[in-house]
């Protein structure tokens, strides 16, 4: 995805759209549902540009921040987020972009304590 991030194209949708629950039926009272491509452009966008959640588009591809966020923590609950990670994962080892030969840690947020 180089250059600007202007959401999923409908292959990379396909490639991840059942990982995801099944939608929500239609409300009768408060706000529409979100779609989930919807939703998952906005946290991609968030990740990739590195802005704060007031900031993220307004338009037909992008969910509101709230329901985004509100879908966010769901799916890190329910697990929809370490399975679309897996199949990222997979999917990059299987075209041999990633070399597990090779890591790197970053400690300087870490918690842990040095013994005095």
């Amino acid at each position: 995805m180089a250059g600007r991030f202007e959401g999923l194209s409908d292959l990379e949708w396909k490639l991840f759209k059942d990982i995801f629950p099944k939608e929500p039926e239609k409300r009768d009272r408060g706000m529409p549902h979100a779609p989930f491509r919807h939703v998952l452009n906005t946290l991609l966008y968030i990740l990739i540009t590195g802005c704060r959640w007031c900031d993220v588009p307004k338009g037909e591809i992008w969910a509101s921040k709230s329901a985004a966020h509100r879908w966010l923590k769901r799916w890190e609950a329910d697990g929809t987020l370490e399975n679309l990670q897996a199949r990222i994962l997979g999917m990059a080892e299987e075209r041999g972009f990633i070399n597990w030969n090779y890591g790197e840690v970053d400690g300087s947020f870490s918690p842990w304590q040095r013994w005095r």
